[in-house]
């Protein structure tokens, strides 16, 4: 075979080292860019903080423990033991996710996730993203046919046989729906069975060794019988491979989850710290950044001064390389506070309504509201509204609790479902204990507000208030 050289011309899109750690900062909650700011200040001499701290905490192990009044942030690193005996010689392990907004909840600042079923936890995610009214009620069905454990009760034929023909839903719009479903979080819920459910965890997974991941893959679509019985010589056979490569495939596939629900119910507990203060000052909303967990920090100026342009020796080399560091994260901080200022500021400004009267006047809104607003793009807002919190005069409130889905109103309008809930939640209170609202009834009265919901919605709404139906309130009274 004769050898030659080519030169090709190509695109390729890059992440730089600075952007790695913009992206990286953006995302941490408070109590991790705690940590990230006090291992940036010990690692770089050229980094220092701006003024004492006395509140900065030394490290994991020098925590103390937080107190209430503070709203401290403790940091506890969870490690679950195994929740299902399989077929292969080492415990499948699991990790803690984090955790997603519940919109059910009565109070955001109440909600501990080990209270979060997975049921609610998959259906805050759906609310914020944008469906149509037909594959959103596809998504509650399928969601309401997830166990525990995160697998689908229901064979998708069986789910669509429950339409009624009118809705006119095709088994592909379902299958589509339930592809969608599966890449929530935690990844492999709503899979039909084990191997469904790992050959979805693998498919979303990156590997250095493409090769050794496809043969995973492989191994789980083809060989699954065999991998049960652990007969990797009979894998080996048939796939003609080495021992070795057969292994670290098995490896690969020991370390994912078989029960991926149950990561739900088993996360801690976590403190809050709010990462915005929202005050009304002079009749304006005013929103402020919480400076007790974002310290100032300065490039030392007199390491600084030490640095000359000429000299290429190792020690103002090394100099050199941690004042440009230095430089970089500073610049990433500042981008992360910015972005966080601009994002709260654009929910504060719409929802000022909910902010001045409750609940019932929460405006529906989702992330390209906020994304496009500051030009930015949807993944970004989604990250620097995940884990943080905003503390207002009704209480502390994760930033995603804001993004809701809508129904449409009689006059043309749009009213969030954080706001239907609301008003459930209040019907439910002023009524009649002998004579309690059914669900059909619930739907006609909002129906009478202009607002046009389906009975099977008020039913879901109603349940993620932990609102028990009409015939066991009746019993209660």
């Amino acid at each position: 075979m004769k050898q030659s050289l080519q030169l090709r011309l190509g695109q390729q899109l890059s992440m730089t080292p600075q952007l790695q750690q913009a992206i990286k900062l953006l995302q941490l909650s408070s109590l991790d860019l705690m940590t990230e700011i006090q291992q940036a200040v010990e690692t770089n001499p050229l980094l220092e903080f701006d003024e004492p701290l006395n509140d900065l905490p030394d490290g994991p192990d020098n925590q103390s423990e937080p107190e209430t009044s503070t709203n401290g942030t403790e940091n506890t690193d969870v490690e679950f033991e195994p929740r299902l005996e399989n077929e292969f010689d080492t415990p499948w392990p699991t990790t803690p996710l984090s955790s997603g907004n519940n919109q059910g909840a009565e109070k955001p600042t109440d909600f501990p996730a080990s209270n979060q079923n997975l049921n609610s936890h998959l259906s805050s995610q759906i609310n914020v993203m944008q469906l149509s009214e037909t594959d959103r009620l596809i998504a509650d069905t399928i969601i309401d046919a997830i166990s525990e454990d995160g697998y689908l009760v229901l064979h998708p034929e069986e789910i669509h046989a429950s339409f009624h023909e009118s809705l006119d839903i095709s088994l592909e719009e379902i299958q589509a729906v339930l592809n969608m479903v599966q890449h929530l979080d935690p990844i492999g819920v709503g899979a039909i069975d084990l191997q469904d459910c790992l050959r979805i965890q693998l498919e979303q997974q990156s590997s250095d060794d493409k090769a050794i991941h496809a043969l995973a893959l492989q191994i789980i679509h083809s060989f699954f019988e065999l991998l049960s019985h652990k007969d990797y010589a009979g894998i080996t056979k048939q796939l003609k491979v080495e021992v070795v490569n057969v292994q670290k495939a098995v490896q690969i596939i020991q370390q994912l989850n078989p029960r991926p629900g149950n990561v739900i119910d088993a996360m801690p507990t976590e403190y809050i710290t709010p990462d915005v203060l929202v005050r009304k000052i002079k009749g304006q909303w005013q929103v402020m950044l919480n400076g007790d967990i974002s310290p100032q920090l300065k490039v030392n100026d007199y390491y600084a001064s030490l640095i000359k342009r000429a000299d290429n020796s190792r020690d103002n080399q090394f100099l050199k390389d941690n004042l440009q560091e230095a430089r970089w994260f500073l610049k990433s901080l500042t981008n992360r506070n910015d972005t966080l200022q601009k994002v709260a500021s654009l929910i504060v400004e719409q929802q000022k309504e909910f902010l001045e009267h409750g609940e019932e006047h929460m405006k529906p809104m989702v992330l390209r509201d906020i994304a496009e607003a500051i030009d930015m793009h949807e993944s970004t807002i989604s990250r620097v509204t995940t884990q943080k919190y905003m503390h207002t005069p009704r209480g502390i409130f994760e930033l995603k609790y804001f993004f809701s889905s809508h129904v449409s109103t009689a006059n043309g309008g749009e009213c969030s479902s954080t706001a239907i809930r609301a008003m459930i939640k209040k019907l439910v209170t002023d009524e009649d204990d002998k004579k309690p609202f059914s669900d059909n009834k619930l739907a006609q009265i909002l129906e009478q507000k202009g607002i046009k919901v389906a009975r099977r919605t008020v039913a879901k709404y109603r349940e993620s208030l932990l609102i028990p139906p009409s015939n066991e309130r009746r019993l209660r009274a």
